[in-house]
């Protein structure tokens, strides 16, 4: 089966940056990214770039112009973030033999410490600037999260395929229609939802010191604000997430008041991208990428400890220890 980024050889993306008026000084390097290719280079006057060709078929063109939008909103608000370049018409989606690609300056920095309370105050702060932005206006063209909806699409793309042996298909049936069950629940009250980042763990955070910006705005959607929050929190020590909790919020309440009604959603979220994770390594495995980059995942050893993992899921969302 090809895949999307067969035609993408390295003459193409000299090519298509160069059709932007902008002149690689050497062949760009590839950076670790799966869902599309994102590559470092600098120009003729040594200024460092980052290109990303979206997956062809992924988004619609009014989608990803919606993320370039949302992202120099923020930069006029004085959000740190990385925003696309625009060409002299404007325009920040270029496109190059079938592929839509955009231009980035270069952000360099460190992952944030999530063991420094300074670190975690910063981020609060950050996360709430952000959302207040979100919050002005809502997405057109980008999704919203639908955590039901999610799991059972995810849980079909698995159920569907041969991966699984009978018998984890039998428990991955089980496991999953009772954390679809034990989800729901959560939805029913009404819950506030903003232009958020969608996928803000610690590699889309980059900075110095007390100063961080974020990057990778792809996954950028409707949802709670505390989708934003939960991953730089730690998951399985009570004792430390309570302490970052508090740092995380402190900072956030400097710029807006914190979400403290959303910290029921954390282990319903965290089921969610659990869930949702898997189905994505086994829609993308056609792509030589990601059975290079994950080739645990063609193994039965795999499937037996998501199964476990998810096991361990239902039994956090029957014990409901976000409550502060």
């Amino acid at each position: 089966m090809s895949h999307p980024y067969r035609a993408l050889s390295p003459n193409v993306v000299m090519s298509a940056i160069e059709s932007t008026g902008i002149w690689p000084a050497g062949e760009p390097f590839a950076l670790n990214s799966y869902e599309n290719r994102v590559l470092l280079f600098r120009d003729d006057e040594r200024r460092g770039w980052v290109v990303k060709f979206y997956r062809p078929g992924r988004w619609s063109k009014a989608t990803i112009q919606e993320e370039h939008d949302f992202l120099h909103e923020l930069k006029n608000a004085k959000v740190p973030v990385v925003a696309p370049w625009r060409n002299s018409d404007g325009h920040s989606l270029h496109h190059f033999e079938g592929y839509d690609f955009a231009l980035f300056p270069q952000c360099v920095g460190q992952a944030p410490e999530l063991d420094n309370p300074a670190h975690l105050f910063a981020l609060g702060g950050l996360l709430a600037r952000l959302h207040r932005v979100g919050e002005k206006k809502t997405f057109l063209h980008r999704g919203t999260l639908d955590m039901p909806e999610g799991i059972a699409q995810a849980r079909e793309r698995i159920l569907t395929s041969d991966w699984l042996t009978v018998h984890q298909r039998r428990a991955y049936e089980r496991v999953t229609t009772q954390l679809q069950e034990q989800v729901a629940p959560y939805l029913k009250k009404e819950i506030a939802i903003i232009r958020c980042h969608g996928d803000c763990h610690l590699g889309n955070i980059l900075g110095r010191e007390e100063t961080f910006t974020l990057v990778d705005f792809d996954d950028c959607l409707m949802a709670p604000a505390i989708q934003d929050i939960w991953m730089l929190l730690a998951m399985d020590d009570p004792q430390t997430w309570r302490a970052q909790l508090s740092e995380i919020s402190e900072g956030y309440e400097e710029e807006r008041a914190f979400p403290h009604d959303q910290l029921t959603l954390i282990e319903p979220l965290r089921s969610y991208r659990l869930v949702r994770h898997s189905a994505w390594l086994v829609d993308r495995w056609s792509d030589p990428a990601f059975p290079q980059a994950f080739p645990w995942v063609a193994g039965s050893g795999y499937w037996d400890q998501h199964i476990r993992q998810l096991e361990q899921q239902r039994l956090q969302l029957a014990s409901p220890r976000w409550l502060a």
